[in-house]
């Protein structure tokens, strides 16, 4: 397996600090609105990571943090008259149930800044110990002259850096790119007791501060968007080295930007989508299938014509998903025939290609046109076979199926059937909905049976109206959802 290391800017074999074992950490919101696309877009994908890894066979600590400490959220609550960390609270609510939604599982541990200041004071006051940070007027800042090898991730010189970034003038700094690990309290903001007084951290600490003490040093990943190279993943190195003396992590990894008309997608522009929204258009696993269509460093540009190719691609995999679970539901045979081992062979070939795909920096991309390649030779298959298909030929490709489902993550699985769930907006695992649909159908092909056509044809009617498509087949009937 190899990645490409943010940190060395080029692919690497991937070694885990301890074998058999992944730790990761993942800069999660900051929690004062609801998450956009831009925001989910690492989620989605480090969801993808964290599966893969234990599809291959990995024990994986994932660990995402809530920045509920901020000037976004102080700001923001003021404007509405509320209490910072009452705000932040109700946006990781909010968050769960976007995440929920787009079938990304919750990390092992959600720190929460709010919920960890003993830590990051703790690592302020060894930084300032080892001559690493400074005090000011009850502000504390890190000393850059103090790590020279500030810089290495983005690999800009400090003039570059100074020259890109919108630094505060500030006369009590000994250097303008010193930045702030603790702000002292001003009036009317929240602030909590420290060595230096009463004040809160800065931005970067806190997840140095989470990271270390979840997962230690020389932790195998750390992910985020591109955006946070600079400054947040730069001071984070800095922070924790300086105070450690050993390499921090391992494998520094970014995703793209969400673009739309080729321009970062932000809230400064005011060109952002939250996901709440979004997803009051189009279905959770389309959401989820778009921003896995593209290799995670690519930018990838949004608009809703790109939101419904992905929907009618992903539809794709949704009838060969159909079509394979009514040919397994029908009689089939036993023994297995020269073509049906041509089939197995073409299906143990997509897994291969799978793997190796995902193996070559987690090139979701690849992943999914190597999907397509088996939603065709499934559907060939299926209707090229003389006579019944071998049961054995359809199980093994819908175990592949649910294996890269499993890793890709684009459908739900009934936790009482194990069957994919395809239909539905909001297919959940329950399978309430398809099993009450299914119960329809039976009722509705009794009355057939007695030709009791009006009733058959109420029901068919009356589910069309709800959006659900009926089809009657020589298999039997088969239903989907419209549009």
């Amino acid at each position: 397996m190899e990645i490409y290391n943010t940190l060395t800017r080029r692919k690497e074999k991937f070694i885990p600090r301890h074998p058999g074992r992944v730790d990761m950490y993942v800069c999660g919101p900051t929690t004062y609105n609801f998450i956009h696309l831009g925001n989910a877009r690492p989620l989605v994908f480090f969801d993808t990571v964290r599966r893969y890894f234990q599809y291959r066979g990995y024990r994986v600590k994932y660990v995402q943090n809530f920045t509920d400490i901020d000037d976004k959220i102080i700001n923001r609550a003021r404007e509405e008259g509320v209490d910072a960390l009452a705000l932040a609270r109700k946006y990781i609510d909010e968050y769960y149930r976007d995440a929920e939604a787009l079938n990304v599982r919750p990390a092992d541990v959600h720190p929460r800044v709010s919920e960890h200041l003993p830590e990051i004071i703790d690592l302020i006051s060894t930084l300032i110990e080892k001559k690493a940070a400074y005090v000011v007027d009850g502000d504390v800042y890190f000393d850059i002259s103090a790590f020279p090898e500030y810089g290495k991730l983005s690999g800009r010189t400090l003039e570059e850096m100074q020259a890109g970034a919108r630094v505060e003038v500030d006369p009590r700094k000994k250097h303008p790119m010193d930045f702030a690990l603790w702000k002292a309290a001003k009036p009317g903001e929240p602030a909590w007791d420290s060595p230096w007084g009463k004040g809160r951290p800065g931005w970067h600490i806190e997840c140095s501060a989470m990271a270390l003490k979840y997962l230690g040093n020389n932790f195998d990943i750390h992910g985020g968007g591109f955006d946070l190279v600079f400054p947040h993943h730069e001071n984070e190195i800095a922070q924790a080295e300086a105070a450690t003396g050993r390499p921090f992590v391992r494998y520094w990894m970014h995703n793209g930007f969400i673009t739309v008309n080729q321009e970062k997608m932000s809230k400064s522009l005011g060109n952002f989508f939250l996901v709440r929204e979004i997803l009051d258009k189009f279905p959770p696993e389309v959401v989820r299938f778009f921003l896995l269509s593209t290799h995670y460093r690519s930018p990838l540009d949004f608009d809703d014509e790109k939101m419904a190719a992905a929907g009618r691609g992903l539809e794709r995999f949704k009838n060969s998903i159909r079509l394979l679970t009514e040919a397994l539901d029908r009689p089939s045979r036993e023994q297995i025939e020269p073509e049906d081992e041509e089939f197995i062979a073409a299906l143990e070939k997509h897994h291969r290609d799978f793997v190796a795909a995902m193996d070559d920096d987690f090139n979701t991309a690849l992943a999914v046109g190597i999907w397509f390649e088996l939603a065709r030779e499934v559907n060939a298959y299926l209707h090229g076979t003389a006579g019944s298909p071998s049961r054995s030929a359809l199980e093994k490709a819908m175990d592949l199926f649910h294996s890269f489902n499993e890793v890709l993550g684009l459908f739900r699985v009934d936790e009482r059937t194990g069957r994919i769930l395809v239909e539905g907006r909001h297919a959940k695992s329950d399978g309430f909905e398809e099993a009450l649909i299914e119960l329809l159908l039976e009722v509705r092909q009794q009355a057939r049976a007695k030709k009791d056509w009006a009733t058959a044809d109420r029901i068919r009617d009356r589910l069309k109206e709800l959006g659900i498509v009926l089809e009657d087949t020589p298999g039997g009937v088969r239903w989907k959802r419209q549009g």
